[in-house]
């Protein structure tokens, strides 16, 4: 019994944190925060974000503040811990552009005694919950759910309202293609689009 303590007193504790939120709420600026803090702590950290996200930098991962870090673009999720040694900080920005595996390896990560940080939208532009965000909110340890100013009332936002574009649910884009919405007004930009059509 005694053994079996001290055995698991030694192994180092894992677990996921989600930083979620419509654009523009500053999810990313809270990633690179937190990633910034464990690197002055001396802990060794490794970024990854989608190989699809080009917006800002091929490689960085970029604020809408123009704060940045440095990471490693990945095509899938199952790639992630093939890239790992033995780092004890994870971070993983625009989640939800990742397959859903990504579940399973956020979980297997912190099993394994690392601090994995996440980060992403957790709804499209429909208001529906967006890629494997919502099964990685149930199964973190915390979640941080950030929010942007409404663009029509000024009060929060929880939406991302496509502006223009296609019925996609994948497009990249910035201001000049979404703008942040709260309940009330994403409700009634919604009822005029289906309107229309």
């Amino acid at each position: 019994m005694f053994l079996e303590n001290t055995i698991n007193s030694k192994k180092r504790n894992g677990w996921i944190e989600v930083i979620c939120g419509s654009m523009f709420s500053g999810k990313t600026e809270e990633l690179i925060r937190r990633l910034k803090r464990a690197k002055f702590a001396k802990q060794k950290v490794e970024i990854f974000k989608p190989q699809v996200d080009v917006r800002y930098d091929e490689e960085a991962v970029v604020s809408h503040d123009e704060n940045q870090i440095h990471s490693t673009p990945v095509p899938a999720s199952a790639n992630i811990p093939l890239l790992i040694n033995d780092e004890e900080v994870i971070g993983i920005d625009e989640a939800q552009f990742f397959d859903m595996e990504l579940v399973g390896v956020c979980n297997q990560l912190a099993d394994q005694g690392i601090r994995v940080i996440v980060a992403g939208l957790d709804m499209d532009f429909q208001g529906k919950p967006f890629g494997p965000i919502p099964a990685l909110m149930a199964t973190a340890e915390y979640i941080t759910k950030v929010h942007a100013i409404c663009m029509r009332c000024g009060n929060l936002a929880n939406h991302s309202h496509r502006i223009e574009g296609g019925e996609e649910l994948v497009m990249l884009g910035e201001t000049e293609s979404y703008e942040p919405l709260c309940r009330n007004c994403f409700n009634d930009v919604r009822k005029i689009e289906k309107s229309k059509k």
